[in-house]
């Protein structure tokens, strides 16, 4: 079968090491391997053809994302799906989805007048980040209405999310398929290019990891978590994230890349098939309504009302 990867730049311009053994580990199990940087090689969209068995898109650049979409629209087969990575690439609507898998995530708005949000500026301190942003490029943290009101005038879409302290260093999680690890790191602009600690993945962790990979539709990925003293909380996804310093990484990817590969050559989805998430509000007003039903609310239902109770109270508690 023929893999091909659409890289992002490096400098200087090798693959990591973490990528060098997965082409090492996928060839040794007979996959034949090409790649390209988009951005270092002339590529015609309108001649453009699926000629392998699978993509995998390993770039956050905007040309990448379009080429994949390119070839996602004449068939090909690409890991991440390029629906998916489009999603999580754009805060927007990744926020979106995050609240309607029930994910903890902070609390964001939008709008193309910063002014508007002096209120909200004025009751809680906020991150703004470019909605298409990757890598903490561009994030501004504003304290105050005062820090709103210095800001410039917008020149572009962003997301403006509640800012949330957690313990001075990032949970990085990782995700290949079910297997989750993480690592802690301090956060930097430069915290990308430096492997973290291995740390312990809590079920609870575990559990909001894989939510996010169904919500999503994404097999390689990667979440930010804030470990607040209110428990973990979201604040960003990332599609194919470098892996440094998960043990195992390079294992994890190969046998996921290769079990992609094997779906798509039975003409099954590239990202194996999950049950789909309850979402709110509808899925969960349902609920609310059949247990106040002449019917006895079942315990599974029960449960899930405490849950949706416990989540309203606790946004209630934080506006």
């Amino acid at each position: 079968m023929r893999l091909h990867f659409l890289l992002a730049r490096r400098v200087p311009p090798v693959l990591s090491p973490v990528l060098r053994e997965v082409f090492r580990l996928l060839e040794a199990e007979g996959f034949e391997i090409d790649s390209a940087t988009p951005e270092e090689v002339v590529t015609r969209p309108d001649r453009l053809a699926a000629r392998h068995d699978l993509y995998v898109l390993k770039s956050h650049t905007e040309l990448a994302l379009s080429l994949a979409g390119v070839l996602h629209a004449r068939g090909a087969r690409v890991l991440n799906p390029y629906p998916s990575c489009l999603a999580t690439q754009n805060k927007i609507i990744a926020s979106g989805l995050l609240w309607a898998a029930r994910v903890p995530a902070p609390d964001v708005w939008v709008t193309g007048d910063l002014r508007l949000l002096r209120d909200v500026a004025a009751a809680r301190p906020l991150i703004i980040k470019p909605y298409l942003g990757h890598r903490g490029a561009g994030l501004r943290l504003v304290r105050d209405a005062a820090e709103l009101d210095a800001l410039a005038p917008l020149d572009g879409p962003v997301i403006v999310q509640e800012y949330v302290a957690g313990g001075g260093e990032d949970l990085k999680v990782y995700v290949a398929g079910d297997y989750v690890a993480a690592v802690r790191k301090p956060f930097s602009p430069e915290s990308f290019t430096r492997p973290g600690r291995p740390a312990p993945v809590s079920p609870e962790v575990r559990d909001i990891a894989l939510r996010c990979g169904r919500v999503f539709g994404l097999g390689l990925f990667g979440l930010d978590v804030v470990e607040s003293p209110r428990g973990p909380w979201v604040v960003d996804v990332n599609t194919f994230p470098g892996y440094k310093g998960v043990p195992d990484a390079p294992s994890r990817i190969a046998q996921y890349i290769g079990a992609a590969a094997a779906r798509a050559a039975r003409g099954e989805p590239v990202v194996a098939a999950e049950p789909p998430l309850q979402t709110v509000p509808g899925s969960a007003l349902k609920v609310v309504l059949n247990a106040l039903s002449t019917t006895p609310a079942t315990r599974d239902e029960l449960d899930q009302i405490r849950k949706l109770l416990d989540e309203l109270k606790e946004r209630r508690e934080r506006a």
